[in-house]
């Protein structure tokens, strides 16, 4: 994620939209950010490349940390429109961050016209996965509006220092391509040379060709992305926000012997398809990446897999189009696991050139992406402030738009995060959206 970002359009910055009710105590804020910085390490760490990139990018402590260079205060301008803090948002979650600091930043954001304010939190994917940033805004989020501090943190809770890393040191390699991703550098060499040399994989080892299997699989599929109409790419951003019941869609899902997942990426489908047909370009098959989650006890954060899906989104049923997703969704889950993490390794031995084009010509074979967060199913509150929305806005890496759904409080928040070139009536997606969700609960 870190050297793909040498291209653009593969940003995996993503951002969360917190609606509160009223403004927050920033003093009281900033107390819980400082308590956060302290207890999570990697808030006050910064990336140290290693020589031309020979071995994986290491951690250090930011000896320059300040935590008003990443928790901000502003005033929208008047009108302070719900608009305006859309676009503030899609703004601010495009613009790259510092790569010589830690890469997160807060956005406080008072002057909404109804006394409301919001919080934007922006972090980039080398720190944390969604899930992971959820239980990482666990610090600074009370379960009651006057929530008293919790007590100063002793030198027991502290995390111990880690150590500055070892200039040639090669434990970096190492631990990535021999511990969590069990492939030893020896192996990923002789991938990285069979892709090189196709005409040698018949003499190669076993455990190579099998390897390079999964590899083969994930980059060969280079057919170009379906629509005709999400056809141009650019670094323009357009957010639009919606909300459906959690509720009523889940049991919709279980009605239909699914997953509130398999409702959710029926419900981008299925508004898919009637902005083509309303548009006068009918579309019978969409693809999607959809974000599958690989965590486990010892996994750490990121731990997931991209599946590629082709969605139907001729005029249909929805009740029918949520069976062949469901369907289509279970197959991707079982065969997109091995081969993610394998190229992974392979790629930590590819040149950096090598590895953003190879990505961004994946990049074109999709037309949108989903993800789907967990989050709290009760209130929330921010240094006095009650959580109303959060709304994920997801990376767009390359596809025409991102839809990310966070659960929270017995509804489905979502960020409908569009690259404008492609997606030229971002509020009519919306809308048919909007309608998916409630034809899909009225389905059952």
């Amino acid at each position: 994620m870190w050297r793909l970002e040498k291209d653009p359009f593969l940003s995996s910055t993503f951002t969360t939209l917190t609606v509160l009710d009223r403004p927050v105590d920033m003093d009281r804020y900033r107390r819980r950010m400082e308590r956060a910085v302290a207890l999570i390490p990697r808030l006050r760490q910064r990336v140290h490349p290693s020589p031309v990139s020979l071995t994986p990018p290491t951690w250090v402590d930011d000896d320059e940390f300040e935590l008003d260079r990443h928790v901000r205060h502003i005033v929208l301008p008047a009108p302070g429109s719900l608009r305006q803090l859309y676009d503030l948002a899609a703004r601010y979650g495009s613009d790259p961050l510092d790569r010589t600091r830690p890469l997160w930043e807060f956005l406080v954001v008072d002057g909404l016209d109804d006394g409301r304010a919001a919080l934007l939190q922006k972090m980039h994917h080398t720190i944390v996965d969604g899930e992971a940033g959820v239980k990482l805004s666990m610090q600074f989020l009370d379960l009651e509006r006057d929530a008293p501090d919790p007590p100063p943190l002793t030198d027991d809770e502290l995390p111990p220092p880690e150590p500055a890393p070892t200039p040639g040191s090669f434990d970096g390699m190492r631990d990535l391509l021999a511990g969590g991703l069990r492939m030893p550098l020896g192996m990923a060499r002789q991938v990285t040379s069979l892709l090189a040399e196709p005409l040698s994989i018949p003499s190669a080892g076993r455990a190579a060709v099998a390897g390079i299997k999964g590899v083969v699989t994930q980059l060969a599929d280079v057919e170009r992305a379906h629509s005709p109409l999400w056809t141009e790419r650019s670094l323009r951003r357009h957010l639009e926000v919606l909300t459906a019941p959690f509720d009523d869609t889940k049991r919709a899902a279980k009605a239909l012997g699914g997953t509130l997942n398999t409702a959710f990426v029926t419900a981008a489908a299925h508004a898919g398809g009637a902005y083509h047909r309303q548009l006068g370009a009918p579309v019978e098959v969409l693809r999607t990446s959809m974000a599958i989650s690989t965590r486990s006890s010892g996994s750490g954060s990121n731990a997931f897999s991209l599946a590629r899906i082709d969605v139907p989104t001729g005029d249909m049923p929805i009740a029918e189009r949520f069976q062949r997703i469901h369907e289509a969704s279970q197959a991707a889950r079982s065969a997109g696991r091995g081969s993610m993490a394998t190229l992974a390794a392979v790629a930590t031995t590819l040149p950096t050139s090598l590895i953003t084009r190879l990505a961004r010509v994946q990049t074109q074979t999709v037309d949108f992406a989903t993800s789907n967060v967990k989050a709290a199913p009760f209130p929330l509150y921010v240094a006095g402030a009650r959580i109303e929305h959060n709304y994920p806005v997801g990376p767009l890496g390359g596809v025409a738009f991102n839809l990310t759904l966070l659960s929270y409080d017995g509804r489905l928040d979502m960020g409908l995060h569009c690259d404008p070139a492609a997606v030229a009536e971002p509020d009519r997606l919306r809308r048919l959206m909007v309608e998916a969700f409630a034809e899909l609960a009225a389905s059952v």
